[in-house]
């Protein structure tokens, strides 16, 4: 049984979100491949950037920390011009605009912003199609880390995409160091995208290098199956025996539409989706992310009582499927406000 003496929180509810802004092209029309879709629109994403102003819609603290181009004037020719801008001023004046602290981001001025594209095939299946060789977030140093922000951390969310190269590995490295000697608690979405990585199995020993320091996981069912050499990813005991380290607070797996299963030390179950007309998946995972993170920050316990959990992985799916219903990553991150709409639908 919880302590219902004991406080949920210190007052510090701050979420620093470690790695890669980028833009993302998503086709103005769905159910068609990169190739087949007719124009592009230009939106601004990538997972951990996704998670900070997530968290900072539904009214969290979050700040960001990784790298830009200082100067970034890109053109972009398909059948017609799809984009121009500074992509870093871009980005960063997003953060701002979204009460996001940027104050952890730096510049480049050699190297590029990041950029993807992205679509929902008919099929169902993703594409992805990305420039960076190298981008700005690749060549973030270790001397450039804002060492004091993540000190003021409660929650430290990083991805797997910086650890792919140096210097940002270890710059990557270094932070959670610096956040685990705070104590802050690391939270991890490994957010697996095989064709950045050099070969499948780098991928996978780079994911796994860092798996036993992180606090809460969250991990989809294909990343089960990668990670585990093809094993069931609804098998439990696979879960628990492969993936579940003996530090690990909650282990988290969503399953898209059908919601999400929880995992801890005490218990395990699942909560089931919230269901809408999907029109881009692009940033749902990071929504549920943020939904979930947003709520560990102002109840440091929440792992530890079933039924607060259960409402909080609730919300988060909902925050996810809400952000399916229009295009893009972070133009379609929902506000406290329209996430607990939907579920007074759906309790009502």
């Amino acid at each position: 049984m919880v302590d219902t003496e004991r406080p949920t929180s210190d007052g510090n509810s701050l979420v620093v979100c470690f790695g890669e802004m980028l833009i993302d092209f998503v086709p103005t029309v769905g159910g068609v491949s990169l190739a087949e879709a007719p124009a592009f629109k230009k939106a601004p994403g990538g997972a951990p950037a996704n998670v900070a102003v997530g968290i900072a819609r539904l009214g969290g603290s979050s700040a960001f920390i990784g790298k830009v181009h200082d100067d970034l004037i890109f053109f972009i020719f398909l059948e017609l011009l799809v984009g121009e801008d500074e992509f870093g001023y871009l980005l960063t004046d997003i953060l701002k605009q979204n009460n996001v602290d940027n104050s952890g981001v730096r510049f480049d001025p050699s190297a590029r912003t990041a950029l993807a594209f992205v679509t929902l095939r008919a099929d169902g299946e993703r594409e992805f199609l990305f420039f960076r060789h190298p981008s700005a977030d690749m060549l973030l140093h270790e001397s450039e880390l804002d060492r004091n922000l993540i000190k003021q951390a409660r929650i430290f969310h990083y991805g797997s995409i910086s650890l792919i190269e140096e210097p940002c590995r270890s710059t990557h490295i270094a932070a959670m160091a610096a956040a685990k000697e705070s104590g802050c608690i690391l939270s991890y979405d490994p957010n697996l995208r095989l064709p950045l990585w050099p070969s499948a199995d780098a991928a996978r020993e780079g994911i796994m290098s860092i798996w036993d320091q992180a606090d809460v996981i969250k991990i989809s069912e294909d990343e089960i199956s990668f990670l585990t050499g093809g094993d069931d990813p609804y098998d439990d005991n696979v879960v628990m025996e492969k993936l579940f380290h003996p530090n690990l607070k909650l282990l988290l797996v969503t399953e898209g539409s059908d919601g999400c299963r929880y995992y801890t030390k005490q218990f395990k179950g699942k909560v089931p989706g919230v269901k809408v007309k999907a029109v881009d998946t692009t940033g749902a995972g990071d929504a549920f992310v943020g939904g979930i993170l947003n709520s560990l920050a102002s109840d440091f316990y929440l792992h530890e009582d079933e039924e607060r959990l259960r409402e909080a992985l609730l919300f988060a799916n909902a925050c996810g499927a809400l952000t399916v219903t229009e295009r893009g990553a972070i133009p379609a991150l929902p506000t406290k406000e329209a996430v607990l709409q939907v579920l007074m639908g759906i309790t009502a």
